[in-house]
């Protein structure tokens, strides 16, 4: 039994309030609340962690405390507006999608937490990844439905006028506005959450020094402590390219304009999604690619991708690298092993590296390997009391598997058990046609001794697609041979981001394909394709009606 002093309750009513509040807390079983002795009785799975129940209460708007303690001074009261000196004290470094995410829930399971972030509010997402460079895809998408369209015969086509300035300042209104929103509100509104701002380093396994933004040193002490510092682009050691004013997805995204000829050196996402942007907003683009586009993906992902961009008038040199980049007069040469290439702007997407070099974790024993730091499913690192997610880590690197990851090594530091399942993780690429993966590859299946075969359905197949005049891509599934199990699935389309989660579910709920063509799927839509495509494992789908099921 866990016994709770509670006062500014007024009446029966509030009573209630506290009740219904303490009842949603994890491991609560039952609740008694008492307004004339100003007492709460919880009874609790063992290991529930009382200051969470007392910040229940205190959000409310009342105070709490376990009755064993001292009432707070009027002092502590007004300072800490329901946080509790005595819970435990989690110091995260970062505050984007991961570090948010395991401050926020740190707090909800009753912590304290200090979050030092030594930059801008709000990681990488908000600011110079998700946020503005899917405003600039939009723009782009939208940019080349004017100029260009299936229904050009029937509808008129402009060729669009782009004002760069003017887009720029719109996503970076739209940028500001969540980061406010969503980062900045947030961490001032949390009683439960200091912020320092400034950069930090590990004394040892449980201190923190970090140099604030005026040059003091201040040290924070603390039980558990969570790295979430995202990652930055990384930059080949090519001669010459260091002394160039070449691009990163960062300086791209935030450019005035749009260059007549941009070279691109990298293949891999964050390449080619800006690659088409610029394309489709007036660039000459030409794309150096080491090995082929997306090469982590299956062969036909590559190829559909490939025969899409060419047929935008993207160059796409294959087996292609830099060995020298020098500007002179305003243009940027490359030597490169296909001849020489000259262009106005260069960008540089090849990958990005962990933000972990300030630190100190080697000197602490934190392990890491090329240059991220390593976890295991619990997000716990090398070090007990010291976790990580996100970009820093040797996770694969979305926002959403950083604030996942983010939000269960919260769980796991406060004393919970949580694990981050990554065996049916969805990845999109917001090129036009999106690609859209979960799941195993049938190379990948068959290297682990599955007996796996797929089947493919080309979009032509699709209603959704036949209808939106756009047949290009395709979709595929692997299963496993005897039981149907699926296993995996790669989708190239144009809406495959909004139909991978239903495939996702379908993983993880490890349903066959003979239980997804038997499902019931809404007729004009892309998510369709997956039925459509389950059902080429028994039976030609060209024979069947529009809507057969």
């Amino acid at each position: 039994m866990i016994e709770l002093k509670v006062s500014g309750m007024t009446c029966d009513s509030c009573a209630v309030h506290v009740r219904e509040a303490l009842e949603k807390m994890p491991g609560v079983r039952s609740v008694e609340v008492s307004y004339p002795q100003g007492m709460a009785w919880v009874t609790a799975e063992p290991g529930t962690p009382a200051p969470a129940l007392t910040f229940a209460v205190t959000k409310l708007g009342y105070q709490a405390r376990l009755a064993s303690t001292g009432t707070p001074s009027p002092t502590e009261t007004s300072a800490f507006k329901g946080r509790d000196e005595d819970a435990l004290h989690i110091a995260v470094i970062g505050s984007g999608g991961a570090a948010m995410a395991a401050a926020l829930k740190s707090v909800e399971r009753g912590a304290r937490v200090t979050l030092v972030e030594r930059g801008t509010l709000g990681g990488t997402c908000v600011n110079v990844g998700c946020v503005p460079s899917k405003i600039l895809i939009r723009a782009a998408h939208i940019a080349h439905l004017r100029r260009a369209s299936p229904f050009d015969a029937g509808l008129s086509a402009r060729l669009p006028v782009v004002d760069r300035r003017e887009l720029l300042a719109q996503q970076q209104g739209r940028v500001e506005e969540l980061r406010h929103g969503k980062y900045e509100t947030i961490l001032a509104s949390n009683p439960a959450i200091t912020v320092l701002r400034g950069e930090a380093r590990f004394v040892d396994a449980h201190t923190l020094s970090v140099r604030t933004d005026d040059g003091s040193e201040q040290s924070v002490i603390f039980d558990r402590a969570f790295i979430g510092t995202g990652a930055s682009p990384a930059i080949p050691p090519v001669p010459g390219l260091a002394k160039t004013p070449y691009w990163t997805s960062t300086t791209a995204l935030a450019s005035e304009t749009i260059p007549q000829h941009l070279a691109v050196i990298g293949a891999s996402v964050v390449a080619v999604e800006l690659a088409q942007a610029f394309a489709r907003l007036g660039s000459q683009v030409t794309i150096l690619a080491r090995s082929r586009l997306l090469s982590r993906e299956d062969l036909a992902v590559s190829e559909a991708l490939e025969t899409a961009f060419r047929s935008e008038g993207i160059e796409v040199l294959n087996e292609t690298q830099a060995s020298r980049v020098d500007y002179r007069n305003g243009k940027f040469i490359l030597d490169t092993n296909a001849g020489s290439i000259r262009a106005d702007q260069l960008l540089v997407a090849t990958g990005r590296t962990p933000n972990i070099e300030t630190l100190n974790l080697e000197a602490i024993g934190v392990k890491t390997v090329q240059g991220a730091i390593v976890v295991d499913d619990h997000l716990q690192t090398s070090v007990p009391d010291i976790y990580a997610s996100g970009d820093c880590s040797d996770q694969p690197q979305y926002v959403y598997v950083a604030a996942g990851g983010g939000s269960r090594a919260a769980i796991n530091m406060t004393g919970g058990n949580a694990r981050l399942d990554l065996d049916a993780m969805p990845a999109v690429v917001f090129t036009d046609p999106q690609v859209a993966t979960v799941g195993l590859t049938e190379s990948e299946a068959k290297a682990q001794g599955i007996d796996a075969e797929s089947r493919t359905l080309t979009l032509d197949n699709v209603p959704r697609a036949l209808v939106n005049f756009n047949t290009g891509g395709f979709i595929k599934m692997v299963a496993e041979r005897e039981s149907g199990r699926l296993l995996g699935v790669q989708a190239v389309a144009g809406e495959a981001g909004e139909l991978i989660q239903t495939a996702t579910m379908a993983l993880r709920a490890q349903m066959t394909v003979h239980d997804i063509a038997g499902e019931l799927f809404p007729y004009l839509t892309m998510v369709e394709g997956l039925k459509l495509c389950a059902q080429t494992f028994t039976k030609d789908v060209t024979q069947l009606s529009c809507c057969a099921a």
